[in-house]
């Protein structure tokens, strides 16, 4: 069998492709194309050697006849896709995190915290075959299953995996980025300015109001600048043209997350706080 991509220029579903299945009612199979092979859904059967050769967007039907269209996954498709063993960062995070942080081709990141694997396989993916992530975490079984969940996508080749805890601290020097997803980010900045590079990014998620308080004080004291603080509310609305109205429930707090650049020393507290006041003059004007 060939080699599957995630995503590919053809214009037609080939196999080894990576395809999503996109059923009614948001219900979605992710599957790689195999010839000979059948996916078995309560909907209905789908003969893989039905789609290899149809083009993109092309509404299927199962034996039963019911509708599914065949698309190729975004990002979030995929990571929505993953087999969980612990709670995985909501797209809405993860989007922001890739855009605020500057993570593309060629960076090489380090995260720790690999959990399921969900900001893993976006980072793999978005570091392309020149980059590379290097992904800590404590426990054996647990990055197991990301390993598993990035093999399914053919991303694990861009990934390092490695076993152990923050205060160990990290091996990796030079770096772009580094994310903590950890409950305690302040005990470990001593390791993070050793492995970011001068200027680099810090990222970390955080739940509650104490736990950001803490980190702040440490970003401060171990010369952290442009440091920011956002949370990120999601809402849908239903598609109805004729009853447009939100969805009864919205995504709303997962997450602090918090951001600072390595810098070699802050500048004076008078200096900082006039920045800030121009920065809210200008908003205003």
């Amino acid at each position: 069998m060939t080699t599957p991509a995630v995503f590919t220029d053809s214009n037609f579903a080939q196999e080894g492709d990576l395809v999503q299945l996109q059923g009614t009612g948001h219900r979605s199979h992710l599957i790689v194309l195999e010839a000979g092979a059948v996916l078995q859904t309560h909907r209905g059967i789908i003969r893989h050697d039905d789609i290899i050769g149809t083009p993109w967007g092309t509404r299927l039907e199962s034996h039963k006849g019911n509708p599914f269209y065949l698309l190729q996954p975004s990002l979030g498709d995929l990571i929505k896709g993953l087999k969980r063993g612990t709670q995985i960062m909501y797209p809405k995070e993860i989007s922001y995190i890739l855009f605020h942080m500057g993570i593309g081709p060629g960076k090489r990141v380090l995260e720790c915290g690999t959990g399921s694997g969900g900001l893993t396989t976006a980072l793999a993916y978005m570091v392309g075959d020149t980059g590379r992530v290097y992904s800590y975490e404590r426990k054996a079984e647990i990055q197991s299953l990301a390993i598993k969940n990035l093999s399914k996508f053919r991303l694990q080749n861009r990934v390092e995996f490695k076993l152990g805890h923050a205060e160990e601290g990290f091996e990796e020097r030079e770096l772009d980025a580094i994310i903590l997803d950890l409950p305690n980010p302040q005990d470990y900045l001593h390791h993070v300015r050793q492995s970011l590079r001068g200027g680099g990014t810090l990222g970390m998620i955080l739940p509650t109001f104490n736990q950001v308080e803490l980190i702040l004080k440490a970003l401060k004291e171990q010369n952290f600048a442009l440091v920011e603080v956002s949370e990120i509310l999601q809402r849908f609305y239903k598609t109805d043209w004729m009853r447009l109205r939100p969805v009864d429930r919205m995504v709303a707090h997962t997450g602090f997350l918090i951001f600072g650049r390595k810098v070699d020393r802050l500048a004076g507290d008078d200096e900082y706080e006039q920045e800030l006041d121009s920065d809210e003059n200008n908003k205003l004007d």
